[in-house]
């Protein structure tokens, strides 16, 4: 791989993926395409940010159909390791992130965020890219991830793209694929709830707690939902707000059937 990105123009764009791809990969593709002479995109189902009763195993993958997906998109390299590449016998280095690790998906999954930033300062190692593009979705991976690259000085810019949505609202997941019809159905409810808390902020509302209440009101309707949190937290510092008069993240983890689904909107 690193042979590859040596001989490969520049700017390079990497898109960092698991694999499964959906028009979300796809679309930040296509933007380190706009930006960049080169792109990459890595596949890596990462075994170090799933927790022992997560679903590393049944996470889905076809690497065939995403390589075809990515020839479709005129990607240059697509880097496909092995987990005993990345981490080999004896691996004993993690990157942790103090401070906004430790709320949200870092208090219901520890150390997933841990190993999403081991993961891929790994990969910007390895690639070497002059920018890299995640997607809004994970909203607190994109922070932890910028705040990674500031404080160790990695020559790598981070550029974020929209959430990318089914027609009903319900954000691309490649775990959407896991959601039974009537689970699919269901799981639009986050999208709902965040429209209506959204709404609501536009109409004037400013307490994070009358938000809240908002979003478990919609949620608590839909009976095959069982929510992790619900949080109206400072965009940059993911500390939960009481009182709106800055940026806001209004981010929800959602448990439907066994399928966890994240989603969120910025509340400007």
């Amino acid at each position: 791989m690193r042979a590859a990105v040596a001989a490969s123009k520049r700017p390079l764009g990497l898109v960092p993926t698991m694999g499964f791809l959906h028009e979300g990969h796809l679309a930040l593709v296509r933007q380190a395409r706009a930006d960049n002479a080169a792109v990459a995109v890595s596949i890596f189902v990462n075994p170090t940010q799933f927790g022992p009763a997560e679903d590393f195993a049944q996470y889905p993958r076809d690497v065939d159909r995403d390589l075809s997906l990515l020839r479709r998109e005129g990607v240059d390299a697509v880097f496909v390791p092995a987990v005993e590449e990345m981490y080999p016998a004896g691996f004993g280095t993690s990157v942790l992130v103090e401070g906004i690790t430790e709320r949200l998906e870092g208090e219901f999954r520890p150390g997933h965020l841990r190993g999403v930033a081991t993961i891929v300062a790994k990969l910007f190692n390895i690639v070497r890219p002059e920018r890299a593009y995640f997607g809004q979705k994970d909203a607190q991976q994109l922070r932890v991830i910028r705040k990674m690259v500031l404080d160790l000085n990695l020559p790598v810019e981070i550029r974020g793209a929209p959430t990318i949505r089914e027609p009903d609202g319900l954000a691309l997941s490649s775990r959407n694929v896991m959601l039974s019809p009537v689970e699919r159905a269901a799981a639009t409810v986050l999208s709902r709830a965040l429209g209506e808390a959204r709404r609501r902020y536009e109409d004037g509302e400013r307490s994070g707690d009358r938000l809240r209440e908002v979003v478990r009101a919609v949620l608590a309707a839909e009976p095959l939902a069982l929510a992790d949190y619900v949080s109206v937290a400072d965009a940059d510092t993911l500390l939960e707000l009481a009182e709106m008069d800055q940026p806001a993240l209004l981010s929800l983890a959602v448990r439907i059937g066994k399928v966890r689904l994240i989603d969120n909107v910025v509340l400007p």
